[in-house]
């Protein structure tokens, strides 16, 4: 493998997963009870349950993608908003939870299965990846300050939590 390889590898591996930027990203919802996740804070215009099922939304979409697959973009904004403001159980809320996760690791699976620099019409698979992990880290953001507001805040592994 060469050396390019690896740093493209790397650089994706710390862009799916937060490393160096923020809370790593497959613990965002860790340690949060299905209630708290299902509360939209006054003011605020998504329940953190909305942002988790709006990010495995997306991170579905670009595993189609770079599959092969063609997924249709939604018409409207609000396509992409799938689910209900809170969950109907805590069995809903760990499958919801599961899902982001298992998508996390397909998308690490996938940057490290293919060649980064192929492309698809005008995009490539690096790009797609890109793309994807700066949408989930300003969502990160979001869900960080939902947890702050709801006092859930921070997760039991700590990380980085500034």
């Amino acid at each position: 493998m060469s050396n390019d390889r690896k740093l493209l590898e790397k650089m994706m591996d710390n862009a799916l997963s937060g490393k160096g930027a923020h809370v790593a990203t497959k613990n965002l919802f860790e340690g949060l009870d299905w209630k708290a996740a299902g509360t939209r804070p006054e003011g605020a215009p998504h329940s953190i349950f909305q942002l988790l099922n709006h990010l495995s939304y997306w991170d579905d979409w670009v595993v189609k993608w770079l599959d092969g697959g063609d997924p249709k973009v939604p018409k409207h904004a609000s396509g992409g908003w799938p689910g209900n403001v809170s969950p109907t159980s805590a069995k809903d809320w760990q499958g919801a939870v599961r899902g982001f996760r298992s998508g996390l690791a397909r998308l690490v699976r996938q940057s490290r299965e293919a060649d980064l620099l192929t492309t698809r019409g005008e995009h490539s698979r690096l790009g797609m990846l890109q793309a994807l992990a700066s949408h989930n880290s300003y969502h990160a953001g979001q869900v960080v300050v939902l947890r702050q507001m709801l006092g859930k805040w921070p997760p039991p592994s700590g990380d980085v939590t500034w």
